[in-house]
């Protein structure tokens, strides 16, 4: 594949939005900011007119090549050498950033509110992100030259490309070459059979590797907003296989994808499901406990059940690890919690009732617009203009293959917002318990990105305060949501910082004081300590299953497919 399809590919996989749960943002709430802005625009004329002409004057600049304004260093849309070297586009390219500019400095003179401020600053970027000359062919310099080269080549591809996206994708543009893979040959290939299933969920046991395997099993739990195979995607990059070539029997949840059926499923029903998984896992393995791991709303799910089983005084969970995983959600974590309002959650509640299911692939569509320039308009250059097909990348494969959430769940995850059980303990009754994670002892690993712009990983730390156990670990990945998780040993860029002590209740003093950088992938790190739970040393078993629950399809098994 050609190098500008790999970064392309990977920078997308970077900033994916897929997982996340959280949709109290109202269309109605976006066109209030923009009414909001020409409200003050009317309202204050002095103040806009200053700008105004703050803005003119740049432009004479501009036209008398005097202009100083130069691109951010990082941002690849004006790296063509032309942006620098031709009169007519360096011209477009001031003029472009000094409207961003103007834009800028006017949002930060107006008298907004900090609400008001992260809906303007939202629609006003999103609009702008629009305007770049870049998104045209005119002012495009590579899709111009790419034309030239390609005799007009690339233009014919990319109305093809435009028309199979506008007959065959709903109208929006491609991130992912889906062609390639086939989902349990070489996308989710490794080794294993359900083992068991139910309406939600099937539960997969996967095939040792090596002689002797860890007495205790270990469950892992997905998110219910996309589908489980991204902890075995590939060989490099699968969890599943790096677990049983350390001697770990894994075990993997696979929920259904919903319809409107199923409105119903709420976060109790999925509670009682892993309790479930767990009494099949426990008479396969003739085990008594068993450590689970769950990521982003899959944690929100995994501490929910944390916290039931030791409400109940059930202690067959050994050990918990929480991936990429916000349980104490704040507005000002990220761009997208500043966008949330209580009307917006309500609307976004009565929406999905009244559907039976919040659709997978609008929501990701939805929030691809909080990160236009990586999800959007990168693909508009690439498959458009440049008449590339898109890349044929695995992870955004998977990110692509989005499933529906219920429109009981939803109202739960919108609950969990509202309320804040989590950070509240003993104030909230979820999943037919009182909700107190600091009744939950076990042992705990959580992991956080620093890029993650889903899941900030400042919010991630927050978890580390609310469980009571003493013994509780915090990894700093150096990457973003997916690629955080995804990380397996080999990379040379790779790198993640730990404390040895507790991690404190400051998240800065964390940073500042206990912090220490390491080299490569924390995944050996995490193993390392999984293995110091999961018991002794045995024989691995000779098949998959037992006479009660006998090995069924092969894995990935048939949800996936759905």
């Amino acid at each position: 594949m050609p190098k500008p399809g790999v970064d392309l590919g990977a920078g997308a996989a970077d900033t994916t939005v897929a997982l996340n749960p959280l949709v109290g943002l109202a269309r109605e709430d976006l066109v209030g900011a923009v009414g909001l802005m020409l409200r003050e625009t009317a309202g204050r004329p002095v103040k806009t007119l200053k700008h105004m002409k703050k803005f003119g004057d740049e432009v004479v600049r501009i036209v008398a090549n005097r202009s100083d304004l130069q691109p951010d260093p990082r941002d690849k849309r004006f790296l063509d050498p032309a942006w620098r070297a031709n009169p007519f586009y360096k011209a477009g390219m001031q003029y472009y950033l000094a409207m961003r500019q103007g834009v800028g400095g006017w949002m930060d003179d107006v008298d907004f509110d900090e609400m008001e401020r992260a809906r303007a600053n939202f629609v006003t970027g999103m609009i702008l992100d629009a305007m770049a000359p870049t998104n045209a062919l005119i002012g495009n310099p590579s899709a111009i030259k790419k034309a030239v080269e390609t005799g007009g080549g690339s233009l014919i591809r990319g109305l093809k490309n435009a028309y199979d996206d506008i007959t065959k994708n709903d109208g929006i543009v491609s991130q992912v070459d889906k062609r390639p893979f086939k989902i349990g040959e070489n996308i989710a290939n490794s080794q294993g059979a359900v083992v068991h299933r139910t309406e939600m969920m099937e539960l997969i046991q996967y095939a040792p590797l090596v002689d002797h395997v860890h007495a205790t099993p270990f469950l892992l739990i997905p998110p219910q907003i996309n589908k489980a195979y991204v902890n075995d995607l590939s060989p490099e990059k699968s969890i599943i296989r790096f677990l049983v070539s350390g001697g770990v029997q894994p075990f993997l949840v696979s929920w259904r994808n919903p319809t409107k059926e199923h409105r119903d499923w709420g976060l109790g029903d999925y509670v009682d499901a892993l309790i479930e998984a767990i009494d099949v896992i426990g008479r396969i393995t003739k085990t008594k406990s068993v450590n689970i791991a769950g990521a982003c709303s899959g944690g929100i799910t995994a501490a929910t059940l944390l916290s039931k089983l030791a409400a109940k005084g059930d202690a067959r969970i050994n050990s918990a690890t929480l991936m990429v995983c916000v349980l104490d959600p704040q507005p000002t974590d990220s761009e997208t919690g500043a966008l949330v309002s209580k009307h917006g959650i309500e609307l976004a509640r009565r929406r999905s009732a009244k559907a039976g299911v919040l659709d997978g692939a609008s929501l990701s569509r939805t929030f691809a617009w909080l990160r236009p320039n990586d999800l959007v308009w990168n693909y508009v250059v690439n498959n458009y203009l440049h008449g590339e097909d898109p890349p044929a990348f695995d992870v955004l494969f998977w990110n692509n293959d989005s499933t529906n959430l219920t429109a009981k769940l939803h109202s739960d995850y919108l609950g969990l917002f509202e309320t804040q059980p989590f950070a509240r303990p003993g104030t909230a009754e979820i999943a037919g318990h009182t909700v107190d994670l600091t009744k939950v002892t076990q042992d705990c690993f959580v992991v956080a990105g620093v890029t993650d712009h889903i899941t900030p990983w400042k919010a991630c730390y927050r978890a580390t305060q609310l469980i009571g156990s003493p013994n509780v670990a915090f990894v700093l990945s150096q990457s973003g949501h997916i690629q955080a998780l995804l990380n397996p040993p080999g990379n040379p860029k790779a790198r993640y910082f730990k404390s040895e002590a507790r991690p404190p209740a400051d998240v800065d003093e964390w940073l500042a004081s206990h912090a220490r950088e390491h080299a490569g992938s924390w995944w050996p790190l995490w193993l390392e300590w999984l293995q110091a739970r999961s018991g002794e040393l045995k024989a691995a078993p000779k098949s998959l299953g037992s006479r009660k629950h006998p090995a069924g399809d092969p894995a990935p098994g048939r949800y996936v497919l759905e």
